[in-house]
């Protein structure tokens, strides 16, 4: 079958994407920015590329006439707060696309909505579904809680906070009953209900036996993780100082902290399981799911992460918009050092960030960490991954542009809290490292900021320089 998957630089997306592949579809990948989008070379005769954008109608004409059927694995929530409208307006525009091909089912990865009372986000969900059944398609909707595995937002934030945490003095909605459920529980029914008649034009709940609270799912992670945590609940914390909470704990962004507290605070427990009985699957449990997450954490076989997505930063753009590094009415810091092992060099560039840290004064990094959290920014949210590099990473508060190791070029995009933008390059020509911070300012502030922090980067950039070039260096 041909089938056309959106989200597939997504968490669920880029896992579920080498599945279908397995099982011998051709996969059509709706992409917003084919620069971030790196599947692995033994898929790419399997699979196409398509740009898009789903709030852009015109933009969706590539979709193929002669696709089978569809998956729509997108949101917005942590982009925007007005991440309702755009929802809606994407799944409109999707319906209407598919008006113009022969699908014949949408599987749609909706959130559980039995509630009366339901959140802003789970609303915005629901509504997603209700735009998307109006077509001439069969939908089958599959609605999960909290999703479990390697790099989900669900899984880091309990995480951070267990992680962090020996004690918690921790909202009331902490007592909040969920369902959650395994990543690898979610796979097997998303590729379950494909071309699966028995599930057309009807929605199910997919979930683990496991009704836990919030606290009791933090408890059961420090258990499966050997460690002892006190959690004290109080009620005098309001929904803003419950995000703030989980801004400054974990490794969200506070839009998105703003609309899971939002959403803690309504049960979210699976009624229609039907979808057990008819793929025959039995979910393996919460405290499974922890363990099978640091199985492959430890083996550095994380496939996904939601904080992939550009819009889990600051900014929503295509990496295409920001390859070229301007040079007009910008403030550059150029440093350059001779080099005699490249290859010792390179493979330093290739680790920096995330757990090995910036080679020098990695406490002034830090706390220009902890300063972008405090001014609302992304932090340092650690690395994609440890071992390699791809456009479309991210790397602490940083977002890989550009990553050639045979050509000896690395470009990163700031997306902490700046009054312009920035861009850090590392460059080997001629046996030098040519190290580039950019900054273009906006506004009168932002030419101050830049003569405020020179001595910073004298500092700090002086110093990565000469760990990078470590090997014999010779200066110039």
């Amino acid at each position: 079958m041909k089938v056309l998957l959106t989200g597939a630089t997504g968490y669920i997306g880029k896992r579920l994407l080498p599945v279908l592949v397995n099982k011998g579809h051709t996969v059509v990948c709706c992409v917003r920015d084919a620069n971030k989008f790196h599947p692995n070379q033994s898929l790419m005769d399997k699979i196409e590329i398509i740009e898009n954008d789903l709030t852009d109608k015109d933009s969706l004409h590539n979709i193929p006439p002669d696709i089978d059927c569809a998956y729509y694995l997108v949101h917005s929530m942590s982009s925007t707060n007005n991440y309702e409208d755009l929802e809606k307006l994407s799944a409109a525009n999707f319906r209407e696309a598919l008006e113009n091909t022969q699908a014949k089912q949408v599987i749609y990865l909706s959130g559980i909505v039995n509630s009366e009372n339901l959140s802003k986000h789970l609303n915005s969900r629901k509504n997603v579904e209700i735009e998307l059944s109006y077509g001439t398609y069969a939908l089958t909707t599959l609605r999960a809680g909290i999703i479990i595995g390697s790099g989900s937002a669900s899984f880091e934030i309990i995480r951070d906070l267990v992680e962090k945490l020996p004690i918690m003095i921790a909202p009331e909605w902490l007592k909040t009953k969920c369902q959650p459920i395994g990543i690898s529980d979610v796979i097997t029914i998303l590729t379950g209900v494909l071309n699966n008649s028995r599930t057309f034009n009807n929605n199910y709940d997919i979930a683990c036996s496991d009704i836990l609270s919030y606290k009791e799912m933090l408890r059961k992670y420090a258990s499966v993780r050997g460690l002892q945590r006190y959690i004290v609940t109080v009620p005098v914390m309001t929904p803003r100082l419950s995000s703030y909470w989980l801004y400054f704990v974990t490794s969200i962004s506070y839009t998105l902290a703003s609309s899971l507290v939002d959403s803690m605070k309504i049960e979210v427990i699976a009624q229609n399981d039907e979808i057990n009985r008819i793929l025959d699957i039995y979910p393996i449990s919460y405290e499974e799911s922890i363990q099978r997450a640091f199985d492959i954490i430890e083996h550095n076989e994380i496939v996904s992460s939601w904080k992939d997505s550009t819009i889990s930063g600051t900014l929503n753009y295509k990496i295409s918009e920001y390859i070229q590094v301007p040079e007009f009415g910008c403030y550059k810091d150029i440093r350059k050092r001779y080099c005699e092992n490249i290859p010792s060099c390179l493979d330093k560039i290739w680790r920096i960030g995330g757990k090995n840290g910036w080679y020098y004064a990695q406490w002034l990094w830090a706390l220009r960490g902890c300063f972008d959290k405090l001014a609302g920014g992304v932090g340092l949210r650690q690395r994609t991954n440890e071992n390699t590099i791809q456009s479309g990473d991210t790397l602490d508060f940083w977002r890989v542009l550009y990553a050639n190791k045979e050509e000896g070029r690395l470009l990163l995009l700031a997306e902490m809290k700046l009054p312009g933008e920035a861009w850090l390059e590392f460059r080997i020509q001629d046996n030098f490292v040519i190290q580039t911070a950019t900054f273009r300012p906006k506004g009168i502030f932002a030419r101050w900021y830049w003569f405020l922090i020179l001595p910073f980067h004298s500092l700090i950039f002086n110093g990565l320089l000469k760990e990078l070039t470590k090997d014999k260096p010779k200066q110039t």
